[in-house]
């Protein structure tokens, strides 16, 4: 493998985050000898310094050094400086693998990288269905067992965005089977414990189908497995149904100004399903849904003795109800 000066993996998941950095220290170890071409920093101990001094330390029995840093992310951008002059002039025989568990990485940092010609990767699972199932038939192509096509749509289902579990469960599936077995989804099943969390469009996607059973079952995922607090929810309900109202009788024809009207920067994407939404539901229902909504939020605040769960729950149903009539 081609090295490059320097490798930045990033990612919220510890699981997808380890995962992706084992794999790409052994990738640049390859036949070589672990014990003389690693030096692994780890802890609250080690100071950026010392990862620029194992950087320029020339190899010894060896022709090339990896210097991996865990949980980078500790420093702060003062911290970084000496890592940034070093990648000004990087030593040719040096690789270094930094790990970001967390935050955004310093803009200094980011440049620095991109100058040396260094790689800055994600280890994160795409949050859109379909692009999280491309991601993981990838992941899945070098799988010890080999899974049906009904069986890999059964593991990104249920998995969600917890995909940090993939590797454990591809583990025991092959314990359990053997190698090279063919499972289907009834083979699967029995081995993917509880059902991960989900994204918050999946919520908002059930509901403007006005698909109750669905939205339910999305909302209950978010509580238990995403452990999201029902205010945060609320807030994403909420602020789903603000963009339809700013766009109703906005005038917006298209998805370039709807993002304009609602600030959205980056992908047009997110606008143009508020935009077709706003013209499937129409003015009364968008209008009936933000009363609906307003007054989960005061039932919430104490407006009656029911649980901010069994609020939501309703909240939710009714809103996929107010859609499912609309689109009939």
């Amino acid at each position: 493998m081609v090295s490059a000066p320097i490798y930045l993996l990033s990612g919220d998941d510890p699981a997808l985050l380890s995962e992706g950095l084992t794999t790409l220290v052994t990738e640049l170890i390859g036949d070589g000898d672990r014990s003389l071409l690693v030096d692994e920093l780890i802890g609250d101990d080690y100071t950026v310094e010392q990862v620029v001094d194992g950087a320029h330390t020339i190899p010894f029995l060896t022709d090339r050094r990896i210097v991996v840093a865990r949980a980078f992310d500790r420093f702060n951008a003062r911290d970084l400086d000496p890592l940034v002059n070093y990648l000004g002039s990087p030593l040719e025989s040096s690789t270094i693998v930094v790990e970001w568990k967390s935050g955004r990485v310093p803009k200094k940092l980011a440049d620095a990288i991109k100058s040396a010609k260094g790689v800055s990767k994600s280890t994160r699972a795409p949050g859109q269905a379909r692009a999280r199932q491309d991601w993981l038939d990838d992941r899945l192509a070098g799988s010890p067992v080999a899974l049906e096509p009904r069986a890999k749509r059964l593991i990104a289902e249920h998995l969600g965005e917890d995909m940090g579990r993939l590797g454990g469960l591809l583990n025991t599936l092959e314990s359990a089977f053997g190698p090279e077995q063919r499972l289907g989804p009834d083979d699967v099943a029995p081995f993917l414990g509880e059902a991960g969390s989900v994204p918050t469009w999946d919520l908002t996607d059930a509901v403007d189908k006005g698909d109750i059973s669905t939205a339910l079952t999305v909302l209950a995922r978010m509580l238990d497995a995403g452990a999201m607090h029902p205010l945060q929810i609320m807030a994403t309900l909420n602020r789903h149904f603000e963009r339809l109202l700013m766009l109703d009788g906005s005038g917006a024809r298209d998805e370039k100004a709807a993002a304009a009207l609602l600030g959205m920067k980056g992908s047009t994407y997110p606008a143009k399903k508020a935009l077709t939404q706003c013209r499937k539901l129409g003015s009364e229902p968008i209008r009936a849904a933000v009363h609906l909504l307003a007054a989960a939020d005061l039932d919430m605040k104490g407006g009656t003795a029911l649980t901010n769960r069994t609020v939501l729950e309703i909240v939710v149903a009714r809103l996929a109800q107010t859609a499912g009539r609309r689109r009939r």
